[in-house]
């Protein structure tokens, strides 16, 4: 299936089901007003929505509308949690060498992660509002999973069964303010402001068989100002997959219906497919010719982030964005 939330005035937004090909698109109130109430009920309602799943891209529903992605939420506009991984471990790498920061072999075996704010998530289509464009402005192209209750301690082969959907992720980091932050040994929080998703979350079945061992093998795409920045297979090079990272952070707690957890920045060893964020451009241009040539983002550039299926059409729809100049 594919789920959007559709701006209604409220936080949480409507709950639509939305066709395969992403051109329909039905409210769903009789089943859950709201992603989080879809998820609350998961096992129950799942079967009534995948009835009126398959009826809507048959074209049956006479109630079904077309699908506009500038009227999207994020999937979930607010969530309980909102933990966010660093699941490719080159890209880690990289990004700590430019702060001057050696890398624990631990990092190879144990996951990163950082618990972001879930309280405010930007809408795929809406402008990020930032104060200054000295705080070093840099997006991240990522995916993300959501689950439903998830026990704690649950193993990595069992963590499979308790994700429910996949998003596409712009995990905003203001990378002039991470070394301070980090510095007082208490990790990020005004570094990484709110995040956006994808218009659409999709269920894993809607992949394929390029959703496999708990990971999606096709290429996230990046544009930056129109002009594309990178096309790593999120497949390729991740230590981690998504069921490891969920038994990770179910470790000493459980995880209730609705918790996002993030693959952190796609990131691949072949260098041709690009990048995902800029900081990992700028320490290759340090290593390649002593310093950084690319800027960070500024007042007025933007971001376009989406996956396209193997007959490149498009399968979560596109975050769109624009770095705005934010004004109390």
């Amino acid at each position: 299936m594919k789920l959007a939330s559709y701006n209604n005035g409220r936080r949480d937004g409507q709950l639509m089901l939305v066709s395969r090909d992403l051109t329909k698109t039905v409210a769903v109130p009789a089943i859950a007003h709201t992603m989080q109430q879809l998820l609350d009920g998961w096992d129950l309602l799942k079967p009534q929505l995948q009835e009126l799943y398959d009826a809507l891209n048959e074209g049956m529903l006479d109630s079904a509308q077309a699908f506009d992605e500038a009227k999207c939420l994020s999937p979930l506009p607010r969530a309980y949690q909102w933990a966010d991984g660093s699941a490719y471990v080159n890209h880690v790498e990289l990004v700590r060498k430019a702060r001057g920061a050696e890398m624990p072999e631990t990092f190879w075996t144990d996951p990163l992660f950082y618990q972001g704010g879930s309280d405010s998530f930007i809408a795929p289509k809406a402008d990020i509002p930032l104060a200054s464009e000295d705080w070093g402005i840099d997006f991240e192209s990522e995916i993300a999973i959501i689950t439903d209750d998830v026990p704690m301690g649950v193993s990595s082969d069992n963590a499979a069964k308790h994700i429910k959907l996949l998003m596409l992720v712009n995990d905003v980091s203001l990378r002039n303010l991470i070394p301070g932050e980090l510095a007082k040994g208490f990790g990020f929080f005004q570094s990484k402001p709110s995040s956006s998703f994808s218009p659409v979350a999709v269920t894993p079945d809607e992949l394929g068989a390029r959703w496999e061992d708990s990971k999606v093998h096709l290429p996230l795409i990046t544009h930056l100002n129109g002009e594309l920045f990178g096309r790593p297979n999120a497949g390729v090079d991740m230590t981690f997959n998504f069921s490891q990272l969920v038994s990770h952070v179910a470790k000493t707690r459980p995880l209730g219906a609705g918790a996002i957890i993030g693959s952190g920045t796609i990131s691949n060893y072949d260098r041709s497919a690009g990048s995902s964020c800029l900081a990992e451009k700028r320490m290759l241009e340090v290593i390649a010719e002593g310093k950084a040539t690319t800027p960070f983002m500024r007042f007025g550039d933007t971001v376009r982030i989406e996956m396209l299926d193997d007959n490149n059409v498009t399968i979560f729809g596109s975050i769109d964005q624009k770095v705005v100049e934010y004004k109390a």
